[in-house]
């Protein structure tokens, strides 16, 4: 293997990922990161791989798509899960994580390895790092600040593509009034992780009506903004028809309420942020109303009249790369053979996607370095990813894995149960990735 160092810029889920999986192999590793010299709004640790948003990496069951992506991290000893594991709180099947004990333990992780030697800078101009002889990762995510994304967008030759991505808001868990609220996981899966807020009606049509007509922050440039799907602010949602959020977020199918036996018309859900469960998130709502509306409205919904907000939702930039037309399956850019892109930024959504690319990123280098080629199979979430970001889309947005960018399944006829479906899926992937491993023997 060639001695050579690698710079990562960015030390957060994809470029933590990509160092480790470096530094395992021996490789020296350079990772440059901002903090705590510098700081998005959204960010408030100094510690490593922070989550901004949501404290949940969503399921963990196979038969999810996510749950399957993080089942194919785990075959190549994936960095970020086994830190996620070591750190969850109970969420259901979804897992879940104490966000400070998580950060904490990558950044120890990180910090304790000597091949990898970490740089509190902030890089502005990418000639600080590029070189015809050294192998750069830009792992910048979607807050990368302003004068590096204007260098990026150089680099790329075409404008970086941008949406804005809403966080929802945190709340004390005794602020909480449990002689309304209750505890049940859907259809009643698990131990009771989440708090459910059951509302008839006449009650959801009093938080609706309040909702669609609150105030949301100034946001000047946005405007015009592109929304991503994913993560649109509930009001935005709301906005599509009064029974959206029923048919989404405020779900009440498996959830009936234990306390009264009845069916709720709809059901706002809790979900633990950390281990001792003195704070809890409300799941789905994302949003960009005003901090004051914020406390207005969301004390309508009921059991929370009396909420203390330890946190309100914000909205941040996320930037991205058009990387269908940049990068290649192994997330290198196509005329810079040195350049790598990882994260969101590539065009990947969401934390286990994010660091997924950047452990395929690794096993790419490390590849490139031993003299070897890659290609992630298309019948794995790694690969297709992998082949997401790399295929050529007029209208490309960042995608989550999803059983939908697989491979599809060499069967005759339709398959009508989802789950019997999913499960083919899985089975298939499993099995082609314990193939890849060996295929990768030369891969700590």
């Amino acid at each position: 293997m060639k001695n050579i160092t690698v710079n990562i810029i960015g030390a957060g889920l994809a470029g933590c990922e990509c160092a480790y999986m470096l530094a395992k192999n021996n490789i020296k590793v350079n990772l440059y990161e901002m903090k705590p010299h510098n700081r998005s709004e959204a960010h408030k640790s100094n510690d490593f791989s922070e989550l901004v948003c949501s404290n949940s990496l969503k399921s963990d069951n196979i038969t999810n798509a996510c749950g399957l992506l993080k089942k194919e991290m785990s075959v190549f000893d994936s960095l970020i899960i086994e830190a996620a594991y070591k750190t969850r709180v109970e969420a259901g099947q979804a897992l879940a994580v104490d966000r400070d004990k998580f950060s904490e333990y990558i950044t120890n992780v990180i910090k304790n390895n000597n091949n990898i030697s970490v740089i509190y800078k902030e890089i502005s101009n990418l000639n600080e790092v590029l070189s015809d002889d050294t192998i750069t990762v830009i792992a910048t995510g979607p807050l990368t600040t302003d004068k590096l994304s204007q260098d990026i967008r150089e680099l790329v030759g075409v404008d970086s593509l941008y949406f804005y991505d809403a966080a929802a808001p945190i709340i004390e868990a005794d602020s909480i009034n449990y002689d309304i609220a209750y505890s049940l996981d859907r259809y009643g899966e698990g131990e009771g992780d989440y708090i459910n807020l059951p509302m008839n009606k006449e009650e959801y049509m009093n938080f609706y009506n309040n909702l669609i007509t609150a105030e949301s922050a100034n946001r000047h440039e946005f405007d015009k903004l592109l929304l991503f799907e994913g993560c649109m602010p509930i009001e935005e949602m709301a906005k599509r028809g009064e029974k959206t959020l029923t048919f989404g977020m405020l779900k009440p199918v498996g959830l009936n309420n234990p306390k009264t036996g009845e069916k709720n018309y709809a059901v706002v859900q809790l979900r633990s942020e950390n281990v001792n469960k003195t704070a809890y998130n409300l799941v789905g709502f994302q949003t960009s109303l005003k901090f004051s509306e914020q406390d207005r409205v969301f004390k309508k919904i009921p059991g929370l009249e009396n909420a203390k907000f330890l946190r309100y939702g914000v909205m941040h930039k996320n930037t991205y790369i058009n990387s269908s037309r940049i990068l290649d399956n192994n997330f290198c850019m196509k005329n810079k053979n040195n350049i790598y892109f990882a994260g969101q930024i590539s065009g990947v959504e969401g934390y286990v996607e994010s660091s997924a690319s950047g452990m395929m990123v690794a096993m790419s280098i490390i590849s490139k370095l031993k003299g070897n080629s890659i290609e992630f199979p298309d019948d794995t979430m790694l690969g297709s990813l992998a082949n997401h970001v790399s295929t050529e889309n007029k209208n490309f947005q960042p995608m989550n894995a999803n059983f939908g960018i697989l491979k599809p399944l060499e069967i005759k006829g339709k398959i009508r149960d989802k789950k019997v479906k999913y499960t083919m899926f899985a089975d298939r992937s499993i099995q082609s990735v314990a193939e890849l491993r060996e295929q990768l023997n030369y891969i700590k």
